[in-house]
């Protein structure tokens, strides 16, 4: 049975095999035995100069390096019989990750040199070069309306050409992207899409629901998914489609992370084009909303070089999860056979003998 007795954030599989730890102070007891038993032999049998060194011996502190590493090598080793697990960091084994950049005409801002466009384009194609190979990438784009321009693919030449094609549109659909993100990460959840985006429901959702009851997914802890995850790279402002926080109260009931990256300023600066001009700040409000509701975290760019090293932070919060219970069993009996190693061959330099 996998039934876990907690100390602390230390747990054993087999607790009841810690009663085994009882046997330490019997192996104390029979070193300090054996040495006493070493001193009587030595004041017996040799001559006078012989019983000065046996006195000495016990009180040299080396001459009991070797025994204090051998016994904290064998209670690491009772210690492992018990099946100790740990709350650790450990490598996340993220399969796909889905970068939804913000196409729309807010990023011709220069408030990030020389614009926010081309500042996010060089940070995403570095970001994506450093991702493990087995990890898949899928690019949306988002404007008025937002669209998959590269489906999830391990090909990092696709993705760069990708990322090359984006075109700057009007308006900004960021809850549309965050939905189509989620429907490419996981295409058998039953996302509908056309009903969440251009509300209509989609007859073959209709179909799904009608066999499936209610067709809505049972929800899951926030940030819960481990195989998957969205980086949205926007300032965050939406006018069109669903609102943004919906999008991600739906990601967060499925557990997938969303990592939100603000490009410019809260400051915001004013952009004119073909006849209009417009007011483009960063909304960090609503992109820490949405990373904070999924699990996810927020990194705000102020220039092009935060930019890079937000994604280089990525890299990193994407390869690990949190903390998670994991057995320890074969760490303790690797570390009690290092110091019982290491004590026998001390001992075997100093002394020429095994203790």
């Amino acid at each position: 049975m996998n039934i876990l007795t907690g100390v602390g954030e230390v747990t054993f599989l087999w607790p009841t095999m810690l009663w085994l730890l009882l046997l330490a102070p019997l192996l104390v007891a029979l070193y300090l035995w054996l040495l006493a038993r070493r001193k009587k032999a030595a004041l017996r049998y040799a001559s006078l100069a012989m019983v000065g060194e046996a006195l000495a011996a016990p009180r040299s502190i080396r001459r009991h390096v070797p025994a204090l590493l051998l016994f904290l090598g064998l209670c690491a080793m009772l210690l492992a019989i018990a099946r100790p697990h740990a709350v650790i960091m450990l490598p996340a084994h993220q399969q796909t990750v889905m970068l939804a950049m913000d196409a729309s005409g807010s990023m011709r801002a220069t408030d990030v040199k020389p614009n926010r466009l081309t500042a996010a384009q060089e940070a995403a194609k570095a970001f994506i070069a450093e991702q493990p190979r087995h990890v898949r990438i899928g690019i949306v784009a988002i404007a008025a309306a937002a669209a998959v321009v590269q489906s999830p693919t391990h090909n990092r030449e696709d993705l760069f050409q990708a990322i090359d094609r984006f075109q700057l549109q009007r308006g900004s659909a960021i809850g549309s992207g965050l939905i189509i993100s989620l429907a490419t990460l996981l295409p058998d959840a039953r996302i509908d899409v056309e009903q969440l985006v251009y509300g209509r429901a989609s007859r073959w959702w209709l179909d799904s629901a009608r066999k499936a009851g209610d067709g809505k997914a049972k929800p899951v802890a926030p940030g819960s998914h481990d195989a998957a995850a969205i980086v949205l790279i926007s300032d965050g402002q939406s006018n069109v489609g669903p609102a943004p926080l919906e999008a991600a109260k739906l990601a967060a009931e499925r557990g997938v992370k969303i990592f939100t990256v603000g490009l410019g300023t809260v400051q915001g600066t004013t952009l004119g084009f073909e006849g209009w001009s417009m007011r483009v700040r960063l909304d960090e409000d609503m992109l820490k909303k949405i990373a904070i509701m999924t699990g996810g975290d927020y990194f705000q760019a102020g220039n092009a070089t935060d930019l890079k090293a937000i994604y280089r932070h990525l890299n990193v919060r994407l390869g690990l999860e949190k903390k998670r219970s994991t057995e320890v069993t074969a760490i303790l009996v690797a570390i009690g056979a290092v110091l019982a190693a290491m004590g026998a061959m001390l001992s075997m330099f100093w002394f020429n003998r095994i203790l």
